[in-house]
């Protein structure tokens, strides 16, 4: 029987995206985002999209190269620097609308999109101004003897999940190596479709390593394509194999000082295709001998 070969370019991924998708990315902040797949879309005719995020650069480049017509996030930070300024820029001059949630509230729409339910009931956000702000979100009463009042998180349903993995095979199957896999299994399973990124990729991962085993995050029936990146997250970071590029982070934030700035990097330092990119980012070699952050 023939192996189901999911294996993609990153412009194949993007061609079956389309205009006004809601499109999940995985990932957290500064770490371990898809951002081959990132740059590709911000290189294609995409636009309108909803992106949802737990966000970093991925955000502020979509927002930068006007691809975004709605952001849906937790928070949108390069933690060293602590507001994306893409995103701070998109935001201050009305050029997308917003979401603004609190980080389990967000996690709570994903697994109400994974569960296939309408929302999930929360005490998160009561007593706080986020009905004021998010006017659309209602409040259920528990039909038991309690009768509590609870927040109704609905569910956050994506078209496309885009994560980043450290190793990946042919039919789907993910590993992530680093301590943290964040929330990426929730957005794979809230999504139509997921695509994954990976640093290395081979014909199968099977093994007969327990521990190895543990790091799969998600079903490899989830994936609908993998494609290999290697150095696909940077300039974030994807442990154990690089740390972030903190001198990238703040050169690609000075460049949302004006449009001008804005225009000359998406030209000069994203470019036409992911090899200009790590040729202008020091090649494959650099990006190894980032070291990981402490925090």
């Amino acid at each position: 029987m023939k192996t189901l070969d999911k294996r993609l370019s990153a412009r194949d991924v993007v061609a079956q995206l389309e205009d006004g998708m809601t499109i999940g990315i995985g990932g957290w902040g500064p770490r371990r985002k898809p951002m081959a797949l990132v740059r590709e879309i911000a290189r294609s005719s995409l636009r309108d999209l909803t992106v949802v995020a737990y966000g970093g650069p991925d955000v502020g480049l979509l927002c930068a190269a006007g691809k975004v017509k709605k952001v849906v996030f937790g928070f949108v930070s390069l933690d060293v620097i602590p507001l994306e300024a893409h995103f701070r820029r998109a935001r201050e001059t009305g050029a997308i609308d917003v979401w603004e949630l609190d980080e389990g509230l967000l996690q709570l729409g994903l697994r109400a999109a994974a569960a296939r339910l309408p929302f999930l009931p929360t005490r998160v956000g009561l007593g706080t101004d986020l009905l004021r702000h998010a006017p659309h979100l209602r409040t259920v009463r528990s039909p038991y003897d309690d009768g509590e009042t609870l927040l109704a998180m609905p569910a956050i349903e994506l078209d496309a999940a885009l994560l980043h993995v450290n190793a990946a095979d042919a039919m789907g199957n993910t590993r992530i190596d680093g301590p943290d896999p964040f929330f990426d299994a929730w957005f794979a399973r809230a999504a139509k479709r997921t695509f994954v990124s990976c640093e290395t990729l081979s014909e199968s991962l099977a093994s007969a390593d327990l521990e190895a085993a543990r790091r799969n995050p998600f079903e490899r029936s989830l994936v609908t394509g993998v494609v290999h990146a290697p150095c696909g997250a940077h300039p974030t970071s994807c442990a154990p194999a690089y740390g972030w590029d903190l001198p990238h982070l703040k050169a690609y934030s000075a460049a949302a000082a004006s449009p001008e700035q804005t225009a000359a990097y998406l030209r000069d330092v994203v470019g036409p295709d992911e090899s200009a990119w790590l040729a202008g980012a020091g090649g494959p070699s650099h990006i190894a001998a980032l070291p990981l952050p402490i925090l």
